[in-house]
């Protein structure tokens, strides 16, 4: 089995991967490189940068089909829209998981919300919003309020006097369901008749899988952390690495 490290940026931090082909076998974070590499501790002559290099433009398959030293994010141009390595990593293990699912991904990346339609392996387009970082300015709370879901999913073009409204009644709650709402409407071509994954933070997207469930869409959920084991094996066997 070959060793080797991926390593990458991780939000603020930097993670690092001990792999045995196409098993992990332990992961770290620091605030930098050195920091992370020395509390793995596994000594592997390859690594792979996670987020290194230029973006593949959209469409594009979700993983490589040739070794590399880098897994880069992808770009799309129209609209513009930049998506990191990491949530890379994520839809590579969902279909590592499910071979053969298409969809769309809905992936919860801190501070934004990636809409990725997936098909036969490929990333074909995106939409990504600010929505989690527009919650946290705006002093919303979790779990958001349904009604206020329901009220700006059909009448977006009122969001602000929602707010308004929401902020006066003091009610974080619903300040936090207008905004979804709103993205949920801006989003119903990704969504509308498809079957959808949220991945987030401990497999937790609180308002959007009971507000898509509210609108018939299949919904499934899965874990960020549970599904980058499967995304690192993806990657070993798409660079063969995994022999």
């Amino acid at each position: 089995m070959t060793d080797w490290i991926a390593i990458g940026r991780d939000g603020a931090d930097i993670s690092a991967h001990a792999m045995r082909g196409a098993s992990l076998i332990k992961s770290t974070r620091a605030p930098d490189e050195a920091g992370a590499l020395a509390a793995l501790a596994f000594v592997a002559a390859q690594q792979v940068r996670i987020g290194d290099g230029a973006p593949d433009p959209l469409p594009a398959p979700v993983l490589p089909g040739a070794a590399g030293a880098a897994l880069p994010g992808l770009v799309q141009k129209a609209p513009p829209d930049v998506i990191a390595a990491r949530v890379r990593l994520w839809i590579a293990g969902l279909l590592a998981r499910q071979p053969g699912w298409d969809g769309v991904v809905c992936a919860l990346e801190d501070g934004i919300n990636h809409w990725v339609q997936i098909s036969a392996g490929e990333a074909v387009s995106a939409q990504s919003f600010l929505t989690p970082r527009l919650v946290s300015a705006l002093g919303g709370t979790m779990p958001p309020a349904p009604d206020a879901i329901a009220d700006s999913l059909s009448r977006p073009e009122r969001l602000a006097a929602h707010l308004r409204a929401a902020e006066v009644s003091n009610r974080p709650d619903a300040i936090s369901g207008h905004l979804i709402g709103v993205e949920l409407a801006a989003a119903r071509p990704y969504w509308l008749g498809q079957q959808v994954a949220l991945i987030a933070p401990d497999g937790a997207a609180p308002g959007l899988d009971l507000a898509l469930g509210d609108q018939g869409v299949p919904v499934e959920l899965h874990s960020r952390e549970s599904l980058l084991p499967e995304g690192l094996g993806a990657l070993a066997r798409a660079f063969g690495l995994n022999g």
